[in-house]
């Protein structure tokens, strides 16, 4: 078992694409308040930029040490549990928790893996390609009659949640994961070879896909897919494209 603070590293803070650098700096000030400092931005329209700086404070460090990506796929390499943030159900969605219970999965699971938050745009929130990419939903409960939360302040939320969930005694911790989870990367393998394979047998149609490839990825989302159980499925779906002849007995 990994210590606290390694445990605290295993967890990143996505924010994608960010239009204000004060949001950024805002909410790298939040993370560092709750002892996080993993922030990854995805495609951020200002950055560096002195406002991110000013609103930081003294977490200029985690802006300095910031990973920039292009995607957001790009951004979850490695993790195995990802959650986005989302302040209503959608349709056709993932589970839908509320923060309380989002953060202590992701800290039973950051024990010895990485785990992501991601945050939509302000204006938008996430995409549903961006949803896509994820396992889980939380909402904070807000008040119902103006729900509206500024993205730093959301960010502060869910830190310390994570927070909270860091702290509570070893005997009511939830145990890890007995096995390795797939991660990002190697679902996303998975969902690629999957397509690849029902095109190839006929039952996907890639000029009339509909919402096929959404239905399997909430489906698989929901069960916690581990790496051994990705390269089972992916064996099966090699063998469906390239039989194997049977052998004489």
């Amino acid at each position: 078992m990994t210590s606290k603070s390694e445990s605290l590293n295993n967890i990143r803070i996505v924010l994608c694409q960010p239009s204000h650098p004060g949001n950024i700096g805002s909410a790298a000030r939040a993370m560092k308040t709750m002892g996080i400092s993993q922030l990854c931005l995805v495609a951020p329209e200002k950055f560096p930029h002195d406002e991110a700086n000013a609103l930081a404070c003294g977490a200029v460090d985690l802006l300095e040490n910031a990973q920039i990506f292009n995607s957001l796929e790009e951004a979850l390499t490695g993790c195995t549990l990802v959650i986005g943030l989302s302040a209503r159900k959608r349709q056709l969605s993932h589970e839908l928790v509320q923060i309380h219970e989002a953060a202590n999965r992701a800290w039973n699971i950051a024990q010895d893996q990485k785990v992501a938050l991601v945050f939509g745009t302000e204006m938008s929130g996430l995409s549903n390609a961006e949803l896509d990419l994820c396992q889980l939903l939380a909402m904070i409960p807000t008040n119902p009659d103006f729900s509206s939360l500024n993205l730093a302040a959301a960010v502060q939320v869910v830190c310390y949640e994570l927070r909270m969930a860091s702290l509570q005694d070893a005997a009511s911790t939830i145990a890890a994961a007995p096995m390795p989870l797939a991660t990002s990367d190697d679902t996303e393998g998975l969902y690629r070879h999957l397509e690849e394979t029902l095109v190839k047998i006929g039952f996907l149609n890639p000029a009339e896909p509909k919402r096929l490839m959404q239905r399997i990825r909430r489906m698989y989302a929901r069960t916690k897919l581990e790496k051994e159980e990705v390269n089972i499925l992916r064996g099966i779906l090699t063998l469906t494209q390239h039989p194997r002849p049977p052998e004489n007995k």
